[in-house]
């Protein structure tokens, strides 16, 4: 007996156990060498929590291609793996312990980096869950942490061998310290933002001639660490003032005054006090003046010894004793509310501080030149798409700064730099000192982009020269955000062209950022944020997929719409209850051998020969990663030509007394469905299985299938005929609501091509024309005649039948309308001497083609307008 469908599609029970299945099978395990390779590496998600709907939406589109070049024939590796995720995790594991009453100094090192491995582990478990869910094809066999063994070595490698080209360097620097997270920060993980702040302006006393000027800041609290005031000495207001002195009003010391051409003699008061240790122009000019660098704040934003009676206080409390005491003294000319750009953390958000600190550090430029030089050589660059992304990386390459890779933090990979105890020696090795009780090791850890900048080919073994390296490296596509190009792709590219000689990847796929259905960005604040697996259990994985993937082009951003969601989900039913049907009507026991094309009515042809087409364009896209289209073209064709018309055109078929004929449509019904299921395959794996699986099939499951191939020998089938069938029925069913006329009421229909002639109708499609809308076709008509336009032709059919007269014109007047636009449209095109230039011949002539139809249909409309109007 043969298996049918549930009689309703339920996405919990068509999901339930297939995952599993798929992977104590293998079919996601790589490794045929008799195929080519083609290398996914998963960009690793962070070890602090669950994946949010931008990871589901990342991850689908990475799968899609994953699936789709399985079925293409490659030996599709999809790597798995997670990151360590440094100072994120390391915020959540404190978040934890103050949970439980203590921090992590309460606790020591070694504890706090059990807890964090034991963090790491709890939600590696859940991520690999999540994974499931969202039915990732991952080679787990291969799965990677960038805290293994063999990452450690490799990011050990990578420092060493960097620092021995005199690429990495320890010096004391400006860099943005976070002193919530007591930790320094890279340029790229802080953010700008404006913010409401005051402007101070303070009265200064020269010493030697007691004259006045004024200077104003936006942070007084670090008057303390002023060595100087500055001033333009092309200034002729104060050239005289170089060489003297004033007083600082926080704490009355006595300060010289220089000049440096800095200083703008147009901005401000045009005088500056300079606090090199707390402003990194200020650290520019002292260095130039050979100035000391005081520091006046703790690591923690309190204020240190410095600052005499303010010690101890938070920056933003002294800023308003200090001000305070200014005042009093009278030295405080006014304050002036403003608005100013102020960085602040990516991860805690606080407001960072210019800082001197020492710190490691990479020199870039030699890197980044290096990636911009083989950005112009066709067979090493790496291909955006969309190419617009392209530019956003090289000009960040371009403007590179140096690298501040050292963090204050205990989770992560420890910077491999040892200080010899007795005489201050540095030692910087893959392997610890052979003497550690006469070393110390350098407190610091490596930035988490250090060790993920090396995801693509450590992942795989290298440095070692291992197989999987020899076979999968450089990968073939990466798949992210445009908001972590710079923080992510450009580090890979660099550390890939340096240390493999190669790109890390030949193509990156860049997509936007989910927002919420107003276009809000999700935050926690706003409270509208997504959790994926909730979705999932409202309306299936595939639905999620199918959504994700198909409603936003290639770098652009998308907004969350429930409704989309579930449009996504009765799409699938139309697809469950399309394929009840075929599997009601296919013959017991029937198998794919059994298909038989050779007595083909017009009708199977013609969805057949549609299969072609769409294969052709499907295929296409899917190249160029434009899934939006090929969700788009997949949804048309199931939904309009498969469901909506050939399901239907084919029950006069399946009910025929003549077996080729039932014969021919239940094959073409098996082989379009075969289709439709293989080539939504990739978007939607769940539900594609279980009807495969109730299908006629040849192998074990979908998963192991192959990306549908045009069928051949088709018998020739006027498409252009067809369609005009289709959209006459359609037409017809539209006129008839329109004019109260029931469904069951006949009408004659005459049929002419755009010069006029008539056209005439095979035995097939009469019928379908009957059968489909009560229409019989006549070689003529007589007396008064409604005209509509279908695609290559019109129809006509008695007046006296239809709409009332202004009805009708109304209906002629909108169909004017859109044949001037498209006339409009089509003369844009074959005037733009680019299009004509560059497009193929075909294309063009095909444009050339509809101008003139365009042209002939409207001279219809208006005839009959002008008939009207008479």
């Amino acid at each position: 007996m043969k298996e049918n469908l549930a009689p309703k599609y339920d996405h919990k029970a068509v999901e339930e156990g297939k995952y599993d299945h798929w992977v104590k099978e293998g079919y996601f395990t790589a490794g045929d060498k008799s195929k080519d390779p083609f290398t996914i590496v998963i960009p690793p998600p962070n070890v602090t929590g669950i994946l949010h709907i931008g990871h589901a939406w990342d991850n689908t589109l990475q799968d899609i291609i994953a699936r789709y070049k399985r079925m293409q024939g490659y030996d599709m590796l999809y790597l798995p793996g997670m990151d360590h995720a440094g100072i994120a995790t390391q915020a959540k594991v404190d978040e934890r312990l103050k949970s439980e009453g203590v921090s992590r100094y309460d606790i020591g090192r070694e504890k706090f980096l059990e807890r964090a491995w034991e963090w790491k582990e709890e939600y590696a478990s859940t991520i690999r869950k999540q994974w499931a869910k969202l039915g990732n094809s991952l080679d787990y066999s291969r799965e990677r942490f960038t805290m293994d063994e063999g990452f450690n070595k490799a990011v050990r490698h990578v420092f060493v061998t960097l620092y021995n080209e005199g690429l990495i360097y320890r010096g004391w620097r400006i860099i943005n310290w976070d002193p919530e997270a007591r930790t320094a920060l890279s340029n790229i993980e802080v953010y700008y933002q404006d913010d409401p702040g005051k402007m101070y302006y303070m009265r200064y006393k020269v010493v030697e001639t007691g004259e006045e000027f004024h200077v104003a800041t936006t942070r007084p609290e670090t008057m303390f660490g002023d060595v100087c005031v500055v001033v333009n000495p092309n200034d002729k207001r104060y050239q005289h003032l170089i060489g003297k002195h004033t007083i600082n009003p926080a704490n009355g010391q006595e300060l010289p005054i220089i000049g440096d051409d800095y200083i703008d003699m147009d901005f401000g008061t045009a005088i500056m006090k300079c606090t090199p240790a707390h402003d990194p122009n200020d650290f520019a000019i002292a260095e130039r003046h050979n100035l000391p660098k005081p520091i006046c704040m703790n690591p923690d934003g309190t204020m240190n010894e410095l600052c005499g009676e303010f010690k101890g206080m938070d920056r933003y409390a002294a800023r308003t004793a200090v001000i305070e005491k200014i005042r009093r003294e009278g030295n405080l000319i006014k304050i002036e509310d403003i608005m100013h750009n102020v960085g602040h953390s990516e991860r805690t958000h606080c407001v960072v501080e210019p800082y001197l600190s020492q710190q490691w550090f990479v020199k870039m430029k030699p890197l980044a030149d290096d990636v911009l030089k083989n950005q112009q050589d066709p067979d090493q660059k790496i291909s955006f798409y969309p190419e617009r992304f392209e530019k956003v990386f090289t000009q960040w390459l371009e403007n590179i700064e140096d690298w501040c890779i050292s963090r204050q933090l205990w989770w992560g990979h420890r910077i491999p730099a040892w200080y010899n105890k007795q005489t201050g020696e540095t030692y910087v090795g893959e392997e610890d000192p052979k003497d550690p009780e006469n070393w110390t090791q350098d407190e610091d850890v490596l930035d988490t982009w250090f060790s993920s900048a090396l995801w693509p080919f450590a992942t795989l073994g290298w440095p070692e020269d291992t197989p999987d390296y020899e076979r999968y490296y450089p990968t073939s596509t990466m798949v992210t955000g445009y908001d972590i190009i710079f923080f992510w792709v450009a580090r890979m590219a660099f550390q890939a062209r340096h240390f493999t000689k190669q790109r890390p990847f030949k193509d990156v796929l860049i997509h936007g950022l989910i927002r919420d259905s107003q276009g809000r960005k999700m935050s926690k604040s706003l409270g509208n944020g997504i959790d994926p697996m909730k979705v999932i259990d409202q309306y299936g994985v595939d639905s999620l997929r199918f959504f994700l993937t198909t409603n936003s082009t290639p770098g652009q951003d998308m907004r969350y719409i429930p409704e989309k969601v579930e449009a996504a989900w009765n799409f699938i039913n139309k697809i469950w209850n399309a394929s009840r049907f075929v599997l009601m009507n296919l013959p017991e026991g029937m198998t794919m051998e059994d298909i038989d094309l050779s007595n083909l009515s017009a009708s199977d042809a013609w969805i057949l020969n549609k299969l072609n087409l769409v294969l052709l364009h499907v295929t296409e896209n899917m190249e160029k990663y434009e899934f939006a289209l090929v969700g788009n073209e997949l949804y048309s064709f199931v939904w309009d030509d498969f469901c909506s018309w050939y399901i239907e055109m084919s029950k006069a078929s399946l009910s025929s007394e003549d077996e080729h004929v039932r014969k021919a449509a239940q094959s073409t019904l098996l082989v379009t469905l075969n289709a439709i299921v293989r080539l939504l395959h990739p978007f939607m794996p769940f539900v594609t299985e279980e009807i495969y699986l109730k299908m006629p099939h040849e192998k074990e499951s979908i998963c192991l299938e192959s990306w549908p191939k045009p069928i051949r020998d088709l018998p020739e089938s006027n498409l252009a005929s067809m369609d005009r069938i289709i959209s006459i029925i359609a037409k017809i069913r539209e006129i008839k609501t329109a004019s109260d006329l029931k469904p069951s009421a006949h009408l004659d229909v005459m049929i002419r091509d755009l010069d006029g002639n008539v056209i005439p109708v095979d035995a097939n499609q009469a019928a379908m024309m009957e059968r489909m809308a009560k229409t019989t076709w006549v070689e003529s008509l007589s007396g008064d005649l409604s005209v509509q336009t279908v695609p290559n032709g019109s129809f006509y059919i008695p007046s006296s039948e239809l709409l009332d007269p202004e009805k009708e014109k109304a209906k002629l007047n909108a169909e004017v309308k859109r044949l001037e636009g498209e006339l409009k449209r089509s003369a844009g095109i074959l005037s733009n001497a680019g299009f004509l230039a560059k497009a193929p011949k075909e294309k063009v002539e095909l444009e050339q083609k509809k101008q003139a139809d365009y042209e002939k249909q409207l001279a219809l409309v208006k005839e009959r307008l002008a008939a009207l109007n008479s």
